[in-house]
């Protein structure tokens, strides 16, 4: 047999061995992902949180996990333990799962929401040391002037809302002086909705602090600067 084919040989077989190491190593990796399949949401620490402090969805992430390492008991959505109370502290990227919240004597936890309702996150005007978890509060939201000269106009929006987390935001105050908060809010869907939008196109929005167990409602309210002129 010649050199030229006897190279020709050698480089072939060479060709030939990889190919079948190549789809051996697909073929296991294939299998590994069909073992490790199907994945699912767990709900971690973004950031450190703190053992007492209420849990905002600004702190959690959702990590996909093989479900066969998925802890027993889990939460996958951060609706489910917003504004809960921790009775541990947890580590950044650790599970936040119901063994890391307090219970109340029922076994359930302290805040969570229910079908139908859904977390709403708004920066407002505000005072961290009156709206606190837990306080109700009435949203007023300020649009801006139109460009006919027409003033902003300010409504009563919403009503007897619950405040599930708050955090006061030092470096964001208003042009007089007055403090933000970051607030979670519990609402319905169409008052979520109503929230994103006013986030994003009112000038501003303030949460007014309720009494406690006062649940009365008043009727809509709207004033424009024409009126107060």
């Amino acid at each position: 047999m010649s050199r030229r084919r006897r190279a020709l040989l050698l480089a072939g077989l060479a060709i030939l061995l990889g190919s079948l190491a190549a789809s051996d190593v697909a073929g296991r990796e294939a299998r590994l992902r069909r073992a490790l399949e199907p994945l699912v949401p767990v709900l971690v620490a973004r950031e450190q949180l703190a053992a007492g402090e209420r849990v905002a969805a600004r702190a959690l992430a959702i990590r996909r996990v093989p479900a066969r390492f998925a802890p027993a008991a889990v939460y996958s959505h951060p609706g489910e333990v917003v504004g809960m109370r921790l009775a541990v502290a947890v580590p950044a990227g650790a599970d936040v799962g119901p063994g890391a919240l307090e219970q109340r004597s029922d076994g359930s936890g302290t805040g969570p929401l229910r079908p139908g309702e859904r977390v709403a996150e708004i920066v407002a005007v505000g005072s961290s040391e009156i709206v606190l978890p837990g306080a109700r509060v009435d949203v007023i939201v300020t649009s801006e002037a139109r460009g006919d000269g027409a003033g902003g106009r300010t409504v009563l929006a919403l009503q007897d809302v619950e405040v599930l987390a708050v955090a006061p935001l030092t470096e964001a105050r208003t042009d007089d002086g007055a403090s933000r908060v970051a607030a979670s809010l519990r609402v319905t869907l169409r008052q979520a909705v109503y929230l994103a939008a006013a986030q994003g196109f009112a000038r501003e929005l303030r949460l007014l602090p309720r009494a406690p167990n006062d649940r009365r409602r008043g009727g809509a309210l709207a004033i424009t600067a024409s009126r107060i002129g």
